[in-house]
C-alpha cells in the first residue's frame, strides 16, 4: 500500500514563500498524475494543482500564478512551490494521485499571517 508523507509547512506572513514536497513510498508514483490539495477548518479537500506523468499542469484560479507544481519521479516526489502566500491559503496541505487516490497521508499545515 502507498505511503504519502507531505512536508515543507510552516507559519509564513503575508506574501511569503514555502515549498511543499511529498514523497510517496511506492514507485507507482512515476505512473499516476499527481495533485495537491488543502483543506481549510470548516472547509471542504480543495484541488489547488495536479501534473501529469508527461508534465502537464493545471492550477485552481486561486492559486494561478503564484503556486508551482512539479515532480521527480526518480525521488517519488512531487513539489509545491508556493509564492505570494495571502491568509487565504492557510490550510493543511495534502497530495494524492489525481484519479487513483491512496490513503491521506498526516498533510503539512500551512499558515500564513496578515
Amino acid at each position: 500500500q502507498v505511503q504519502l508523507v507531505e512536508s515543507g509547512g510552516g507559519l509564513v506572513q503575508a506574501g511569503g514563500t514555502l515549498r511543499l514536497a511529498c514523497t510517496a513510498s511506492n514507485e507507482i508514483f512515476t505512473i499516476n498524475t499527481m495533485a495537491w490539495y488543502r483543506q481549510a477548518p470548516g472547509n471542504q479537500r480543495e484541488l489547488v494543482a495536479s501534473i501529469s506523468t508527461g508534465g502537464f499542469t493545471n492550477y485552481a484560479d486561486s492559486v494561478k500564478g503564484r503556486f508551482t507544481i512539479s515532480r521527480d519521479d526518480a525521488k517519488n516526489t512531487a513539489f509545491l512551490q508556493m509564492n505570494s502566500l495571502k491568509p487565504e491559503d492557510t490550510a493543511v496541505y495534502y497530495c494524492n494521485a489525481l484519479h487513483r487516490p491512496w490513503p491521506w497521508g498526516q498533510g503539512t499545515q500551512v499558515t500564513v499571517s496578515s
